[in-house]
């Protein structure tokens, strides 16, 4: 029986993403042995989005990590003011309104808070 789901980032910038995840984001974690870390992630859910060829949406076969919220407003603040910066403001996106995340090697993460 499937128990979870693993999610990874490949990332130029390894070191310094899993720092800034554990100690920007808050996430905890384990070195399972030199230097990789697992992060014990909250609550999860997924979505499948429709997608077809030629829209904006992304093509068939792409996966993507968002995190959530209950106050986006609240929680930009507080990653604000622990350096985290963000690539746009707070907009509605119709599910929730969405900003993104500047992470170490070049991710944007979207950070939502879902109206649903």
């Amino acid at each position: 029986m499937i128990k979870g789901v693993h999610t990874m980032f490949y990332s130029s910038k390894a070191e310094e993403l899993r720092t800034f995840l554990k100690d920007k984001i808050g996430f905890a974690g384990r070195d399972i042995g030199e230097g990789w870390m697992i992060f014990d992630l909250p609550e999860a859910d997924m979505g499948v989005h429709p997608t077809e060829e030629g829209d904006k949406e992304p093509p068939s076969g792409t996966a993507d990590i968002s995190f959530y919220c209950d106050d986006i407003e609240s929680t930009v603040a507080e990653l604000k003011a622990k350096g985290v910066e963000f690539a746009k403001p707070v907009e509605d996106h119709g599910y929730g309104w969405v900003t993104y995340i500047k992470a170490p090697g070049d991710f944007s993460i979207q950070l939502y808070q879902p109206k649903y």
